[in-house]
């Protein structure tokens, strides 16, 4: 187009022409656009007058397109879905700028994860704030998502498939023993945690390893005996600490273990997946996905060897 032409073309003009043309009638429009019927003639004349062609006429039947208006409007058409597409990409970028990431997640998580992204999510966005919930179970991670208290949620895989989740770590169940209950080095095995008193929280919802470790066991022959149920974590592992009994609990939830409880790996390994996790579909500003994006480069860097 010529460059003095296209000088002189304005979006309200753009936006007068295609109602007058969807509609078929100027007051129509008007009523449409917010604006008075003459601010829509107006328009459209100078836009006529820019192009050097008449685009609509009046006739008893209200406003009709021209031949060149008609092949006009597809493409004005299409610059103004254009222009609300930018406009919707604009909206979601000024999350980087201000805003808030709501991030629902169990203490244990938010703990030991949370402040080391927090941390280098501040120094990259420093206008964006994030408000951490906590739960005391996966379960009220989910329901937080689902009732649009918060954007992102650090629950275990797999999710149900109204979410959209990605992997961030495994986190190994172990063995927790009271003090000089074996040699040091010595490995565990089943005959060593089935013939001492077992402390576990309850095998029921929403509480969510204690059945997994119970189930875990008996594949290989043997039945847990538990000698005493808590709900606390911190309970449990205080428990183990006086001599009470020994835990099978995930390390992110027993951390920090006390220097004088043992810790051993199981005989044979067991593992619960953390991710992070989004209503699938949702509209969410794009700080949201840069938050998940440290997320995963933690965690990842979390994993490496050292």
């Amino acid at each position: 187009m010529d460059e003095a032409i296209a000088s002189k073309l304005k979006l309200s003009q753009l936006r007068a022409f295609v109602a007058a043309a969807e509609h078929r009638n100027f007051s129509t429009a008007a009523l449409e656009l917010g604006v008075t019927q003459s601010t829509v003639s107006h328009a459209i004349a100078t836009l006529e007058d820019a192009l050097g062609v008449v685009l609509l006429v009046r006739g008893r039947h209200g406003a009709l397109l021209t031949s060149t208006g008609e092949q006009i409007l597809p493409e004005a058409q299409q610059i103004l879905r254009l222009l609300e597409e930018i406009q919707k990409k604009a909206s979601l970028d000024r999350g980087l700028q201000s805003g808030v990431v709501r991030v629902a997640s169990v203490r244990s998580i938010a703990t030991h994860l949370l402040p080391e992204v927090m941390m280098q999510f501040r120094q990259a966005f420093p206008r964006v704030s994030v408000t951490i919930s906590e739960f005391d179970h996966f379960t009220g991670v989910e329901l937080a998502l689902r009732d649009g208290q918060a954007d992102l949620g650090l629950t275990l895989l797999p999710t149900p498939p109204e979410f959209q989740s990605w992997k961030l770590l495994r986190d190994e169940f172990v063995a927790l023993l009271p003090p000089q209950t074996l040699e040091p080095e010595t490995p565990l095995n089943w005959d060593d945690l089935t013939r001492l008193p077992l402390i576990m929280t309850p095998a029921s919802p929403p509480y969510e390893h204690a059945r997994a470790v119970i189930d875990h066991v008996m594949q290989f022959g043997y039945k847990l005996h538990i000698a005493y149920e808590m709900k606390e974590d911190s309970t449990v592992i205080g428990m183990v600490k006086r001599g009470l009994g020994v835990t099978v609990m995930a390390r992110l939830a027993a951390e920090p273990i006390p220097a004088e409880i043992q810790v051993r790996r199981l005989p044979v390994p067991l593992e619960r997946t953390i991710g992070v996790a989004i209503l699938a579909n949702a509209l969410l500003p794009k700080a949201v996905f840069m938050f998940i994006d440290v997320l995963k480069a933690v965690c990842a860097a979390a994993e490496q060897p050292t």
